[in-house]
């Protein structure tokens, strides 16, 4: 898949997440990398900021989701797969802008 597709299908990712949860995103930018950080090279996705639950909401920077395209690709065996995967991924890093940590995310079938 190419960088243009599979941004596009992060996109299409996104459009699928409930319009009343996505209004309530606050102050967050999504972004495609081809790699993650070179200390954890599995990666799918990660989120960076302060949870909603956690913000003493004054001025601040806005949160990043960003979706690594190398290891989805690489662990992914095919099309249908890899949507998939993206879907599951986009989801778990807005839960996390959301405060749901990663045992919640496991045990909801999310992780």
């Amino acid at each position: 898949m190419s960088a243009a597709e599979f941004e596009e299908a992060v996109g299409d990712s996104l459009d699928l997440v409930p319009g009343p949860l996505m209004d309530r995103l606050d102050n967050v930018v999504f972004l495609v990398e081809d790699e993650p950080p070179a200390d954890d090279p599995e990666l799918l996705g990660l989120y960076d900021g302060v949870p909603l639950t956690e913000r003493d909401w004054g001025t601040q920077l806005p949160d990043r989701i960003f979706i690594y395209r190398g290891p989805l690709l690489r662990m992914c065996e095919d099309r249908e797969d890899l949507l998939d995967e993206i879907a599951v991924t986009v989801v778990h890093e807005i839960a996390h802008h959301f405060g749901i940590d990663e045992e919640r995310l496991h045990d909801l079938g999310w992780g």
